[in-house]
This record gives C-alpha cells, sequence and structure tokens, in this order.
C-alpha cells in the first residue's frame, strides 16, 4: 500500500539501492558509473526545433551504458510538477568529471521514455563562480537539479533514475576516461495529488498576423548515426534544411541550409569532433548574396582547439572570405 505517495509536503523521496531499486530506506552503496563516449546519443536537441526526431528518442540505448535504478510497478498514477532533485555521494577516479542524470518513465512493454535530466561539470561542486579540481578517491557530495516538468505516468508503469558520467554530443568529454563510484543517493519527486485537481486553465494565446510567405521549396530535417564499422568511430550527422521561402509583402526570397556532424570514438574522450557548415541565400530580382560559413571543434587533454571560416558571394563572384583558428584553455572542462 503506497500510503506515502505523495508526502506531506508534496513531494516523494526515493532511495538509491546497491540491486539497483529506487526503495524508501536510505542505504549504502558501491556502484561504478563508466559509459562510453556515445552515451548521449538519444537525447535529441538541446533546443529542438523540428520536433520528431530532434526530440529525445528510446532511452533503452543510453540506459545500457548508465547505471539505473528502477522503482516500484505503479499502483495508481503519478503525476509529476516541478524540479526533480538527485543527492549523490561520490568518487572520480579522474581529477575532472561530469554527470548526467534521466528519470525516465519505463512502459510496460518495455519502452522508455525520458521526462526530464539535469548535468553537472563536478568541478563546480563547491560553486559555479570556481574550478575545483576532485581529488581522486575522495568522497563528495552533489546535489543535481533535473529541469522543471510536468508529466504524468499511468498506473503499471515504473520510473527510473539513469546516471552516466558521458551525454555526447549534449556534453563535450572530458579529457580522461574516467569512471564515478556512487556510494549514496536519492531523488527527490515533486508531486501533485493523485486526482490531478491542481489543473490550471490558461487564456488564449495572444498572436500577431502570421507571416505571409509563398513556399518555392520545401524545407526538410535529417538525422542519422552512421557506425564506422573500420574505425570504431560513431557519426551524428544532421541537416535541418529551412527551405526557400520569398516574402508576400516585399519579395524578399530567404533560403537557408544547416549542417552539423558530431563524431567521436566510444573509448576515446580525445576524438571528439564537431563539424558545422551553414548556407545562407538573401535574393531579390536580379540581385543575389550567398554566406558559406564553417567551423570544427576538437579538443587535447589542455586545450579545446576551434577554426571557422566564412566566406560571402555577390552572385557566384567570391567577395570576402577570412578564417580563424583558436586554442583555448580548458580550465576544468
Amino acid at each position: 500500500e503506497r500510503d506515502t505517495w505523495p508526502s506531506d509536503d508534496g513531494a516523494e523521496v526515493l532511495h538509491f539501492s546497491q540491486q539497483g531499486r529506487l526503495t524508501h530506506e536510505a542505504q549504502a552503496i558501491s556502484m561504478t558509473v563508466s559509459s562510453d563516449q556515445t552515451c548521449g546519443m538519444d537525447a535529441g536537441e538541446y533546443c529542438a526545433i523540428w520536433l520528431g526526431p530532434e526530440m529525445p528518442g528510446d532511452q533503452r540505448r543510453d540506459d545500457a551504458l548508465s547505471v539505473v535504478f528502477d522503482g516500484e510497478v505503479l499502483e495508481q498514477d503519478c503525476h509529476i510538477l516541478g524540479a526533480p532533485e538527485v543527492t549523490l555521494r561520490l568518487a572520480s577516479s579522474t581529477p575532472m568529471a561530469q554527470i548526467a542524470v534521466r528519470l525516465n518513465h519505463v512502459h510496460p512493454d518495455g519502452a522508455v521514455t525520458r521526462i526530464t535530466y539535469g548535468v553537472m561539470n563536478l568541478t563546480h561542486h563547491l560553486g559555479h563562480d570556481r574550478v575545483t579540481p576532485l581529488d581522486p578517491d575522495q568522497e563528495i557530495d552533489v546535489t543535481v537539479i533535473l529541469d522543471q516538468c510536468a508529466y504524468s505516468i499511468p498506473k503499471g508503469h515504473h520510473l527510473r533514475v539513469s546516471v552516466s558520467n558521458t551525454y555526447w554530443p549534449l556534453l563535450w568529454p572530458m579529457p580522461e576516461q574516467g569512471s564515478l563510484t556512487l556510494t549514496q543517493g536519492h531523488i527527490r519527486i515533486p508531486l501533485v495529488d493523485r486526482d490531478a485537481s491542481a489543473k490550471h486553465s490558461f487564456p488564449p494565446p495572444e498572436m500577431d498576423a502570421p507571416w505571409e510567405i509563398t513556399t518555392l521549396r520545401e524545407g526538410n530535417n535529417e538525422r542519422r548515426v552512421v557506425n564506422d564499422m573500420k574505425t570504431g568511430i560513431v557519426h551524428l550527422e544532421i541537416e535541418d534544411d529551412f527551405g526557400r521561402v520569398q516574402d508576400v509583402d516585399h519579395g524578399l526570397i530567404i533560403e537557408a541550409v544547416a549542417r552539423e556532424k558530431w563524431s567521436i570514438h566510444p573509448d576515446d574522450p580525445l576524438s571528439a569532433r564537431a563539424e558545422t557548415h551553414w548556407s545562407e541565400i538573401r535574393e531579390r530580382g536580379d540581385w543575389s548574396i550567398r554566406t558559406e560559413s564553417f567551423a570544427t571543434m576538437t579538443s587535447t587533454l589542455t586545450h579545446f582547439l576551434i577554426t571557422a571560416r566564412m566566406e560571402a558571394y555577390d552572385g557566384e563572384e567570391l567577395i570576402f572570405e577570412k578564417s580563424n583558428a583558436y586554442e583555448i584553455e580548458r580550465h576544468g572542462h
């Protein structure tokens, strides 16, 4: 009988157990988090534009690369409202480390939906205004605040907390492939009443008249993962084609295509590579301009390496070109 759900303050506190369960009893654990560098490939976009493939996918693959803690099968609907908080006692094997914590919804058929998540650079465990390298194997206490959410889980389903120390490509990897040892942990989940009576009706949104355009070419977006069976490198390839449209009022034609490629080897954080290529076109009558911008990012043990190039065209004539290269000290990242 779950008569403690929710607690008097409208929240439920669930503790991590050595058996990989979420329980009501606090206990010591000893679990190693050592995710490979491709954990996070099903995270979706940080800021989704197209929805669809940009939204988080089924979390089973990322869960297989994480340490997970499963709750009991719910005997009643569970309504989450607010920012869950995960408190952990842990030790890192390396001076620089990061952590990603996801709160997931596990369906009866095994599918897993991400509800919310939070990440933390552990060199900021004493505050985001300073970098404090970790003493290897020295325990610290951290609290990871997950993103605000409003989410209902039906009875017969269950919750899962998933913990990893990589989350690519949302997080750039730390320079060394280390591990975390969890020795204690719990999650505080903010809840509303079981009958979900705390509902609010919002007034209709205020909006201006929609932009009047003529579509000359439909947009499209593609997102694919390519595994190189020879090198072992995994590539995430993204193309956002915003199409070609013309403003009905003044006739300006706008066209844009953004391309991204994120590459990494599962066992090598220093193999991380990001490449972007963005094309922008503006036309009216016999006037046409185009820009092509390129950027790459890689890293070493001590620095981020960034190159960038801009090209500008009047028609097909190159009229401006500039390249830059930067080395930025990692400083705890």
